[in-house]
């Protein structure tokens, strides 16, 4: 007899949470989103990006558990290019210089007077500061930055190389393999379920099984073999790391204490390169802080969202 599926351990707070679904065109494609809470054009307004592989659903934990503590906000998750139901860029590579590109045109089409803060998880943290970092606007970009197991330096570097060396070995066949025959390996369930046991920390078995499943419904769901090819290939070689210096607004870390792909040495390391941070690190998890401790994280989230509010105008 089948398994009967898990439901999450936040369905109550997730499916009480006012939440409207839009795309827009940006960067000649379609990014799809969803837009979380308050609906007052005036109200605070964040954008968060999901992680490699995500979608906006793994990050709906957070948003939740955010939205009761900040009913006030407005929270806009997207769907990456190429990843749940956003399509790939159709001129622009899937590197962190194409997705950065793509986050800054979303930011200001969502918040076009730079009120609005910058959120990343994993991957996510890597796009969303080299969307911050050293570049030229003709107005603020965003008013504060938000990293949420943010990547301290390339994992392909990192103190899990020998794990990520393996995961790209076989990213690399399934890019050698023809078309039909690379998806298939990429979609298959055992890389899903081996990435997910890596990562996940909680000793609460209910919650391990429900992870899993999350990973199950969604690490697959991705557009194309190329796109996917294209955004492993940043997402094991890009970091955090190579944009902090160039970020000039006050920023946020928040990471796992028992991260193996964000280390607790180097996750300090990281957040003494910024101008303005502070890092916080939530103790007993890793690298699945928005599955396992959503609401510790949104504690820190708004506490922090609070204190770099911008002082309306006399």
């Amino acid at each position: 007899m089948a398994r009967q599926s898990l439901s999450s351990p936040y369905t109550t707070l997730v499916s009480g949470t006012p939440v409207t679904r839009a795309e827009i065109a940006l960067r000649g494609g379609t990014t799809h989103l969803w837009r979380y809470g308050s609906d007052d054009a005036a109200a605070d307004q964040l954008v968060l990006l999901h992680g490699f592989r995500g979608d906006h659903h793994g990050l709906e934990p957070i948003v939740a558990h955010l939205l009761s503590d900040r009913p006030d906000l407005r929270i806009t998750v997207p769907d990456l290019p190429g990843f749940g139901a956003s399509p790939p860029l159709p001129e622009e590579r899937h590197d962190v210089p194409g997705y950065a590109a793509w986050a800054r045109d979303l930011v200001r089409e969502v918040a076009p007077e730079g009120a609005a803060a910058l959120a990343g998880h994993s991957f996510g943290s890597v796009v969303a500061a080299a969307a911050m970092s050293g570049a030229t606007f003709a107005a603020p970009l965003a008013r504060a930055l938000v990293l949420i197991n943010p990547i301290p330096r390339p994992p392909l570097s990192g103190r899990g190389r020998m794990g990520v060396g393996a995961t790209a070995v076989v990213h690399s066949l399934a890019g050698a393999l023809p078309e039909a025959a690379g998806t298939t390996l990429l979609r298959h369930g055992a890389l899903t379920r081996i990435a997910s046991v890596a990562m996940v920390r909680t000793p609460d078995r209910a919650m391990r099984r429900w992870i899993h499943e999350e990973h199950d419904r969604y690490f697959a769901g991705f557009a194309t073999r190329r796109s996917l090819l294209e955004a492993f290939r940043a997402s094991i070689t890009g970091s955090v790391r190579e944009w902090a210096a160039g970020i000039d607004v006050p920023s946020l870390l928040v990471g796992g204490a028992r991260d193996d792909l964000a280390p607790a040495s180097d996750q300090r390391d990281l957040v003494a390169l910024f101008d303005d941070a502070r890092l916080v690190l939530v103790p007993g998890v890793g690298h699945l802080t928005h599955y396992e401790t959503p609401g510790a994280v949104a504690r820190e989230f708004a506490a922090f969202l609070g204190s770099t509010e911008a002082t309306p105008a006399a």
